[in-house]
């Protein structure tokens, strides 16, 4: 019985911490005014008719503030990355040189910071609700439990301390997030 009120909490706790984990990696998608290499990780690149990371064909840098530098390991890959970048759908209009793509990151406009952490809300809203369904699998498994009723409680008011702690650590990513975003 042991064993299965552990399984039931530690599948809670991994499930809400890789709720969490899933979130970070979206709001590194959302811009806040500087570039940087992790701007272009959703580019896909056609290398030899696969589909790659395009990490994994070219160097990624960041110069300055407002430039992203994209270096292929092969410079016929070039006219590749620029389809790529364009069908991401990241807003950037990618030039190139002849030896590298350069993306020029415009500055965000006030409307676009506030249509930015209105996205980065919306993914932490998501996050929230996932979280909330961890916590009502694992409620369901304490129900079916065979212990006694004051387990199941001790059991239940455990799984909601979990759910507020990733709820309230939720909350702060997402004010950290919108700092970062809405700071010029």
């Amino acid at each position: 019985m042991e064993d299965e009120i552990q399984f039931i909490l530690d599948t809670a706790k991994e499930a809400m911490a890789n709720a969490l984990l899933h979130l970070e990696k979206k709001l590194v998608n959302i811009r806040a005014g500087k570039a940087s290499p992790s701007m272009v990780t959703s580019v896909m690149v056609d290398y030899y008719g696969s589909p790659t990371p395009l990490n994994q064909v070219a160097n990624v840098s960041t110069p300055d503030g407002m430039t992203i530098s994209i270096q292929p390991w092969e410079k016929t890959l070039i006219p590749e990355i620029e389809r790529g970048i364009h069908a991401a759908n990241l807003g950037f209009n990618p030039m190139n040189n002849g030896e590298s793509v350069i993306i020029n990151v415009p500055p965000l406009t006030e409307e676009r910071r506030k249509e930015l952490a209105k996205q980065a809300k919306a993914e932490c809203e998501e996050t929230k609700v996932g979280v909330r369904n961890d916590r009502k699998t694992a409620m369901n498994d304490i129900k079916n439990l065979d212990v006694s009723e004051d387990m199941k409680a001790n059991l239940e008011i455990d799984i909601q301390e979990m759910t507020d702690k990733h709820i309230s650590k939720i909350d702060e990513i997402f004010n950290n997030k919108e700092a970062e975003i809405m700071k010029v």
